[in-house]
């Protein structure tokens, strides 16, 4: 099996500016992604796809393919994560041969372990190469949410369980965003990562699932990494 790692990281970044590159841990932010996907037998190569030259020459030292400067279309705030994908995919195989799966690794989330994405590329494999996703249960559950309508709480989903106990009420899960694995057929089809029938990769450790968008995230990523030393 040939599986394309791709992570996706465009230069400009509104909340937390130059938060690609930005140093965790004694290394960038997006090397973390880098390295845990690296040595596993079933990934042909690890490709970044980046508009911006200082992003793209540290991945290079780093180890990933960088063959190509991200089109400016594909790097403005109303670019779609799939095109992004799609615009990589085709690059991709034009010049290196087709892949059976792509996986989006997202720079954002450095604490994903090797366990998972080996996890994720077995249930891939043994599911007909239908999607796997990357979820986590929810601290907030939505039978427990409201909203307001005319100046009143109302339950967010009618008929919900406002007075079950959190034990008794159903498992639910959030996309965690650490993990997208599709085949090129899907993604190409359907333009997203989520089918009709997508596999569920369970990650249960709150560390693991960590997403940088702002300077909050951060600090938490630092205090995490501090704890762990």
């Amino acid at each position: 099996m040939r599986v394309l790692a791709l992570i996706t990281a465009r230069g400009g970044s509104k909340r937390l500016p130059g938060k690609n590159i930005r140093m965790l841990g004694g290394k960038p932010l997006i090397v973390w992604s880098i390295d845990v996907a690296k040595n596993i037998s079933e990934i042909c190569d690890i490709l970044v796809s980046t508009d911006n030259a200082d992003i793209a020459s540290i991945c290079i030292d780093a180890g990933a393919l960088v063959p190509w400067l991200r089109p400016a279309e594909l790097a403005m705030d109303t670019s779609s994560s799939v095109d992004v994908a799609l615009h990589a995919l085709d690059e991709y195989e034009a010049a290196r041969g087709k892949v059976d799966g792509l996986l989006l690794l997202q720079p954002t989330s450095p604490f994903r372990t090797k366990e998972s994405i080996l996890k994720a590329i077995d249930l891939f494999n043994k599911n007909g190469m239908l999607p796997v996703l990357g979820v986590s249960p929810t601290h907030t559950h939505p039978m427990w949410m409201m909203k307001v309508e005319d100046g009143y709480l109302a339950p967010y989903i009618q008929g919900s369980g406002l007075n079950t106990r959190s034990q008794d009420l159903p498992p639910v899960y959030v996309v965690n965003g650490s993990i997208y694995l599709i085949s090129p057929d899907e993604l190409r089809t359907s333009r997203t990562f989520v089918g009709e029938k997508t596999i569920p990769l369970i990650i249960e450790m709150d560390d693991e699932i960590v997403d940088i968008d702002t300077e909050h995230d951060f600090a938490i990523a630092e205090a995490l990494l501090k704890e762990q030393r």
